[in-house]
């Protein structure tokens, strides 16, 4: 896969001096369209050490205009990104829609380094790239540009340009230790990389090797692929046209038991007064001393709430709130998203808000809003909605992965407890700014929401995040089935 990188490529001065400025002016237009269309883009430049990356990194913001480039050299990780998921720090950059974002490093670069070193043998090498993969389908399904340049040398003109770095008063501290320690093990980053390279190389996200022996050869060649791959992406834009989608139709077949998984839920469930204080206490004093138990461990904590209209979410939430100390958690109430955060990828914001190790999270509704109200309002296609799934799975997995405890709670009620309650909310002044007429017409949706729900949790209710269908008729019975299920899971994980 390397051979034809090093053939050593040169590009003289004068013909240079003669490409680069169109090159340059191509490329500025190009980044205005990119603005225009909403377009966002991910230059990921990667390669050998001394291969010029750093170079291409400065000539890119000379070329482009810098006020829609974010750039982020990936060095090592901060304390408040080992807290996290791996993906954290990178989901957090990720370009807004119209922005480009250029990564010198990337989410190839710890899994290559770690397997040349040794490192994770439990786990197949493979698993890593699979990953990266999926991640970058995500990001392309999602309308995103991802262009991949790797530098490449021969191992003779590697070792020629460190050395030569070295001796350069200017440019020797471009050279790390590291550096040499990876160019002793060359022939292994070579295998592992092309390996690498050839299990991520797709039609949404293809690699590029570029020739690195000469500095204006691969700025010239790197930057016509970066254009090339710009133009191409801008005349393959659909035009957007309202879209007439047809009335549902659906067969019902009746068979033996109930119609969905929520059915199965027994909403006869109910608590006094007196069994009620007792349990609240009981399970607050342990909930208590389990999240001050996590924080000492360093284990983190999300826990997701759902559920219909007026099932006590925000009720539930108070009792298991009051059980902890405010250090130690934060509650997420997430809204329609804000302009900034449909700029990016759904799960954006979701990222942005996972809690360092220690720390507990709640999002009072979450990145469940893509196959719930967004489907049955048509907010997403089909085709969104659907891959989601795959990708909510993913997420929850590295969240689990990274020893995060997941909790997830789907608050049922049956439609006439719902009708009683919303009739309380509108004749009761205090609770009036509750109920509001898009509430209403969500009620008039029950059957397509319930049916969301139903292969909600039939395709993400997973061995390391399974879903607890809480029965919420009686909110005294619900707030003690969310207390203990959170006991009982806490103790589980640590």
């Amino acid at each position: 896969m390397f051979e034809a990188a090093e053939l050593g490529k040169t590009l003289s001065k004068r013909e240079y001096d003669k490409l680069q400025p169109r090159l340059q002016e191509t490329l500025l237009e190009a980044h205005l369209e990119i603005k225009k269309a909403g377009l966002p883009v991910i230059i990921i430049i990667s390669g050998v050490s001394g291969s010029g990356k750093a170079e291409l990194l400065h000539r890119l913001n000379e070329w482009l205009d810098p006020r829609g480039v974010d750039t982020h050299a990936m060095w090592q990780e901060s304390d408040e990104e080992e807290e996290r998921p791996l993906y954290w720090r990178y989901w957090r950059r990720m370009p807004a829609k119209g922005r480009v974002g250029i990564f010198l490093g990337s989410w190839y670069t710890k899994p290559i380094v770690d397997r040349v070193y040794g490192r994770n043998k439990k786990r197949d090498p493979r698993d890593a790239m699979d990953r990266v993969r999926a991640m970058e389908e995500m990001l392309s399904n999602d309308g995103a540009l991802i262009i991949k340049l790797w530098f490449h040398r021969s191992r003779a003109s590697q070792k020629t340009n460190l050395k030569s770095l070295s001796r350069n008063p200017k440019k020797k501290w471009r050279v790390r230790p590291a550096d040499w320690e990876n160019f002793r093990r060359f022939d292994d980053f070579m295998r592992i990389s092309e390996d690498a390279l050839r299990h991520t190389d797709s039609g949404s996200a293809p690699w590029h090797v570029v020739d690195a022996f000469d500095r204006r050869y691969r700025e010239l060649t790197s930057g016509q692929i970066i254009l090339q791959s710009i133009q191409d992406r801008l005349k393959a834009l659909p035009k957007r046209e309202p879209v007439n989608l047809p009335p549902a139709f659906t067969v019902k077949v009746k068979g033996r038991g109930p119609d969905t998984i929520l059915d199965a839920v027994d909403l006869r469930q109910r608590l006094n007064e007196r069994e009620y204080e007792k349990l609240l206490k009981e399970h607050q004093a342990e909930l208590s001393r389990l999240v001050w138990q996590s924080n000492k461990r360093g284990r983190s904590s999300v826990i997701v709430f759902e559920g219909w209209d007026a099932a006590g979410k925000g009720s539930a939430i108070r009792r298991v709130t009051g059980a902890m100390d405010p250090r130690l958690y934060q509650v997420i109430p997430v809204a329609a998203p804000t302009d900034e955060e449909r700029a990016h990828h759904y799960l954006w914001r979701f990222w942005r808000n996972i809690p360092r190790d220690g720390k507990l999270v709640i999002f009072d509704r979450s990145w469940y809003g893509r196959v719930l109200v967004e489907r049955v309002e048509n907010f997403a296609t089909p085709e969104e909605w659907q891959r989601a799934f795959l990708e909510i799975n993913d997420f929850e997995e590295q969240l689990t992965e990274h020893q995060t405890m997941v909790t997830k709670f789907w608050l049922h009620i049956s439609k006439d407890e719902q009708l009683r309650r919303f009739k309380e909310r509108k004749a009761t002044a205090a609770k009036r700014y509750k109920i509001t007429e898009e509430d209403w017409r969500n009620r008039g949706r029950w059957d397509a929401y319930k049916l969301a729900v139903n292969e909600m949790v039939e395709h993400t209710s997973t061995g390391p995040a399974p879903w607890t269908l809480v029965a919420g008729n009686d909110k005294k019975f619900a707030r003690i089935q969310i207390l203990r299920t959170l006991c009982e899971n806490l103790r589980r994980g640590l």
